[in-house]
């Protein structure tokens, strides 16, 4: 399952942050929960499944699937007569055991409608294997199921648009199963624990094409229009794995090796196949050579779906993506690494790390999730560099460090309110985190021996944290009790205060560690370098206090003292150097971090020539990640950062090769609305970029709003990305009954965090467009955003400013509009 990266970004950078923040602050203190004091153990395994065959055909209009299953078993260990399937909302209409090519009928009991008690024929031992025929409907839309921040949704089964009737949206079928919701579409034992081969054949319209795990092993034609394709899984995974998808996809084939690797998009998409997913089998190859276990399925596809309840899912030789994987060539030019890519190469490392090997509860997620955060920065490194590696890794800490329970929770967590809250930025970016620190502390080579005795001693079965941590002790020879305890079965992190003290007498160096967080004590080995002399001396300590002083005899005052040299420790750093220490750092120390710290540093007092001198050189940084952040820090009002900057700054926005950092040049160079950037705004107007476009838009605005007005129309045919942002943003703030199409079909159809950073200008613009027919379309958008989001306060959001549209309508004499934004009001305080 894709991380909580991209909302956790949103939370942090979307305008409505405070207003939303501020509105929980005012509700009163919930009681624990006492579901957070309940032990979460494993699920005793009375039965084991073997292997489940399906039958099944769909029902468009009921949006109903009709099964036949017949599912083989065999005790775990204790003999036993009875069985008990997961079967949430179904109408169980036959439940048989096989014998003799006969189905037996049997008694059975389902009286909550989320599990079946089977009393079989007859007492079976552990060698001895059965088979159940269950002749079943599932009814997925009439299933009330919670789902998580990661999965907004748990029905199991979803149709989409299956009357045809919403325009622009293809018809399609798609399943997700984790956590536990492939048992809404068929009985089963849904824990992962679980482990079974798998054989699916569905009869669809024969115009649709399927997709589900393993082999398409047989495709039929009826006489009725439809077809029946079968599907088999030849090794066993467990049942949140299993998947369907059925719709108008287009496929293209590639391939790994002697591997087919297929993906499957909408018509329209498929002209960019290659380009978006393309990259897919040279990530195979380095995944199988750096884990030393060569992919371990028969064929390996991706396939594309429309209003998906998650970011994607790693489904057993088959992931499903969110649409917004989906791009074209011009999009694709802006894209680099972003939320697309990183998804495509953990939902990857999963067929690893949760497919081959699977948390055997959710209590121990974090060998599913965590590992596969911490691929997105394998990736990156391996790719794009050391640079982009450590830029994602840094941006997970951050995501993490500023969510503001996390540092309460456990890693491997044995007691929550519901298995979906561990869906969090601790199993994802905290636990990405301490992967790529223990790495660091094991080496390269030790660490991936030990991800490679994992993977192999526990093939096919079920991994904990405690298997992982024997991997990498017989892998190194170290003890990681230590680490494991601290990391694995502890909360929190340090929160770190690090200063300095040169006793030029005694020719000593003095590091002052402290840390200062709540809870325990961390254990943190660390690289201090000292920089003296024109070299460079590294020291490798332990921090095993909460307050450690070290010191270290030095021939001449040291240039610059980096604590944590590798810039991998997980903690929050307070790090007292002076500016001219990080001048230093920025010109001399090697990563991607030293610079960034110094340009933090730098940006906090930009009247200092030093704090200059750094930003102005980080508009040249070899890595664009910090050119962009350097360029964002300029204080543009300070004349002497204004004219060093500004013809680096024009240069840049003209001959980048990095279309992101151009962008950022023209949009700092527009905030000057110095008239003589107008040409250079109009010439990147031609830009093939729509991040380029989008900025210089923006920019031509800010000196000629009116000409921008016009520009913008030029563009409402092809646009997206930034490009749609500025139009909209312009058209938002000056636009009319013109432009109120474009502004209400951009907001109703962008992403959560488009919607999000752009609520308050389409709440502005539909409180002045002149038309009331217009101003009741865009109240009822924010109706609907604000309940659809109302998990995360946007209901209460929403009301608000509702309350400042009924008050410009008011003012415009436009009682209906009054009626409507009113009764929405009201909806949206009613809101749960």
């Amino acid at each position: 399952m894709t991380d909580l990266k991209n909302f956790s970004k949103l939370l942090l950078t979307c305008a409505l942050t405070a207003a939303i923040t501020s509105s929980f602050a005012q509700e009163a203190p919930q009681a624990e929960n006492p579901a957070l004091k309940i032990y979460r153990a494993v699920p005793t395994k009375i039965n084991d499944l073997v292997h489940t065959k399906l039958d099944v055909r769909f029902d468009y209009k009921k949006r109903y699937l009709y099964g036949k299953e017949w599912v083989t078993l065999k005790p775990h260990f204790y003999p036993t007569d009875s069985l008990r399937l997961d079967a949430k909302g179904m109408d169980l209409k036959n439940i048989s055991i096989v014998k003799n090519g006969k189905n037996v009928p049997l008694k059975f009991t389902y009286q909550d409608s989320l599990s079946v008690a089977i009393k079989l024929d007859k007492v079976y031992q552990n060698n001895e294997s059965y088979t159940v025929y269950i002749d079943y409907t599932a009814k997925p839309n009439e299933l009330k199921q919670k789902g998580s921040a990661a999965i907004n949704d748990a029905k199991g089964l979803y149709f989409i648009n299956p009357d045809g009737t919403e325009k622009d949206k293809p018809t399609q079928i798609w399943t997700q199963g984790e956590t536990e919701s492939s048992s809404a579409w068929f009985p089963t034992i849904d824990k992962p624990s679980q482990k079974t081969t798998e054989e699916i054949s569905m009869t669809v319209p024969a115009k649709y094409v399927t997709l589900s795990n393993g082999r398409l092993a047989s495709q039929k034609t009826n006489a009725d229009g439809t077809r029946t394709d079968t599907w088999k899984m030849e090794l066993p995974h467990s049942p949140y794995l299993f998947m369907m998808a059925v719709g108008d996809f287009k496929i293209y084939k590639d391939k790994w090796r002697d591997k087919e690797v297929n993906y499957y998009l909408e018509p329209k998409y498929a002209p960019y196949a290659k380009e978006i997913f393309g990259f897919t089998p040279e990530v195979m190859e380095f995944y199988s050579k750096t884990l030393g276990v060569d992919y371990p399925w028969n064929k390996y596809s991706q396939i594309v779906a429309r209003d998906y309840v998650s970011g994607a899912m790693e489904n057993t030789t088959a992931t499903l993506h969110g649409e917004y994987v989906q791009a074209t060539h011009r999009e694709l030019i802006d894209a680099y690494y972003n939320a697309g890519r990183s998804t495509i190469v953990h939902e990857l490392f999963h067929q690893w790390f949760g497919d081959y090997v699977t948390a055997e509860s959710w209590s121990n997620l974090t060998v599913n999730e965590s590992f596969a955060d911490f691929s997105e920065t394998l990736w990156a490194e391996h790719k794009y560099g050391k640079d982009a590696g450590d830029e994602h890794n840094h941006e997970a800490l951050v995501n993490y460090l500023r969510s503001g329970d996390a540092k309460t929770k456990n890693l491997v967590r044995f007691y929550y309110a519901d298995k979906e809250d561990v869906f969090d930025v601790v199993t994802y970016q905290k636990g990405g985190r301490i992967l790529n620190m223990l790495r660091n502390y094991l080496g390269d080579a030790a660490f991936f021996k030990g991800l490679n005795i994992y993977l192999k001693t526990n093939a096919f079965k079920n991994g904990e944290a405690q298997q992982l941590r024997l991997a990498f002790e017989e892998a190194s020879g170290m003890d990681l009790n230590w680490y494991f305890n601290q990391w694995y079965y502890g909360a929190g992190n340090p929160v770190l205060n690090i200063s300095y003290k040169w006793d030029d007498a005694n020719k000593t160096q003095t590091v002052y560690l402290q840390q200062s967080q709540d809870g325990q004590t961390f254990k943190l080995p660390m690289a201090i370098d000292i920089y003296a002399g024109g070299k460079k001396e590294r020291h490798k300590v332990w921090m095993n206090s909460k307050a450690d002083t070290l010191t270290f005899k030095v021939a001449t005052k040291p240039d610059l003292v980096n604590v944590d040299g590798d810039k991998i420790l997980l903690a929050k750093k307070t790090d007292n150097k002076s500016i001219d220490e990080f001048v230093y750092q920025y010109f001399n120390a090697p990563l991607y971090m030293d610079r960034f710290e110094a340009i933090e540093a730098a940006a906090a007092n930009q009247k200092e020539k030093p704090n200059q001198k750094i930003l102005i050189a980080a508009l040249k940084d070899k890595y664009y990640g910090l050119r962009i952040k350097a360029i964002k820090a300029l204080n543009l009002t300070n004349e002497d950062v204004r004219n060093a900057a500004q013809p680096v700054l024009a240069s840049l926005a003209q001959t980048d090769d990095i279309t992101l950092a151009r962008a950022a040049a023209i949009s700092a160079l527009g905030k000057l609305k110095s008239a003589g950037n107008l040409t250079l705004f109009k010439q990147a107007l031609g830009s093939e970029s729509y991040a380029v476009q989008g900025a210089a838009l923006t920019a031509i605005n800010e000196l000629e709003p009116a000409q921008a007005l016009t520009l913008a129309k030029g563009f409402e045919k092809d646009n997206k990305g930034a490009l749609s942002d500025a139009i909209f943003n312009i058209y938002a703030t000056s636009g009319g009954v013109e432009q109120w199409p474009f502004v209400l079909e951009t907001f109703k159809n962008a992403g959560i965090q488009v919607k999000f950073n752009s609520v308050r200008k389409f709440a502005e613009m539909t409180g002045r467009v002149e038309k009331p027919e217009y101003a009741q379309q865009g109240i009822n958008e924010l109706k609907a955003f604000g309940i659809k989001y109302k998990m995360y306060g946007a209901a209460d959001f929403a009301a608000q400013i509702m309350q400042s549209i009924e008050t410009q309508r008011t003012q415009l004499h436009d009682t209906q509009s009054v009626t409507v934004a009113d009764d929405a009001i009201k909806q949206l305080k009613e809101v749960k």
